[in-house]
């Protein structure tokens, strides 16, 4: 049997023992040649894995889905979106990720992208479940549909598109390799974002023996405030150096984000710029 410190080792190198190796995207750049790549709506929900028998996350944990949602689901292996409508995501993820599955689970569709360890190319992976979905016809699958793209400038029309539509981005996929796992540039996603400015109110710092407010804390994150008085943390795109030298409370900085959420606060929100004085 393996010894207690073993196993603590194993936890402290591996902390989530649980998580699925799956296909996760990079991100587009012109410098990608995309032409006869397949591309589809990125939806903005809950990634969830079936494994023929439960709905897992992304991370192993099980997702406590109704028996009735998922009872006639096929036996085979899938990989999608638990989803509802654009510009909903909190709504979907208090609906998904309640222990206790409640009634609102009927706004829920499945939404598979993928079929996991299934032979043959990318379209031929999916013919699996179209097949299967037109014997089934089950109301809480769908597939999502794939779009073969002739371009950069294709990409960039169909993104404008469905971003006025309230979409989150694009997913755009080599169909022509066999089914892989791991962080691969043949599935990369592209958004647009916005940026906005907001002035610097606090600093969030690290924990530390000597004190949250000893010079030798390490900085976390911004605490920003709109114009409109909304405030929310600010923790990402900080350079190493910037992260030394970080914007003081009264600084004015810019940032990038993705949408709002329907609190009004920005999503993936990142840090570009303190803003010079004029």
């Amino acid at each position: 049997m393996r010894s207690l410190f073993t196993l603590l080792l194993i936890i402290l190198i591996n902390p989530n023992l649980n998580a699925i190796n799956l296909q996760k995207a990079k991100t587009y750049t012109t410098q990608h040649n995309i032409k006869d790549w397949m591309m589809s709506e990125k939806l903005d929900g809950i990634r969830a894995y079936w494994d023929g028998e439960k709905l897992l996350s992304k991370n192993g944990n099980t997702i406590h889905a109704p028996l009735w949602f998922i009872k006639d689901f096929p036996k085979f292996k899938l990989d999608g979106e638990l989803w509802t409508k654009r510009d909903d995501f909190e709504n979907i993820q208090s609906i998904v990720l309640d222990k206790k599955p409640s009634k609102q689970w009927e706004k829920i569709t499945y939404n598979i992208f993928e079929v996991p360890e299934e032979k043959g190319d990318f379209l031929k992976r999916l013919e699996k479940i179209n097949n299967w979905q037109k014997t089934n016809n089950n109301k809480y699958i769908k597939i999502i549909e794939q779009i073969k793209c002739k371009n950069d400038k294709h990409l960039e029309e169909y993104l404008e598109k469905i971003i006025n539509l309230k979409a989150e981005g694009v997913m755009i996929k080599n169909p022509s390799l066999k089914y892989f796992v791991g962080r691969s540039s043949n599935i990369l996603k592209v958004k647009k974002f916005l940026d906005a400015e907001a002035e610097v109110i606090s600093i969030n710092y690290h924990e530390n023996k000597e004190g949250s407010n000893n010079t030798k804390a390490k900085f976390k994150s911004l605490v920003l405030k709109l114009e409109n008085n909304v405030v929310f943390n600010l923790g990402n795109g900080f350079s190493k150096e910037e992260r030394i030298n970080h914007p003081k409370i009264a600084d004015i900085v810019t940032f990038k984000y993705y949408n709002l959420t329907r609190f009004g606060k920005p999503k993936f929100a990142s840090f570009l710029r303190i803003r010079e004085e004029e």
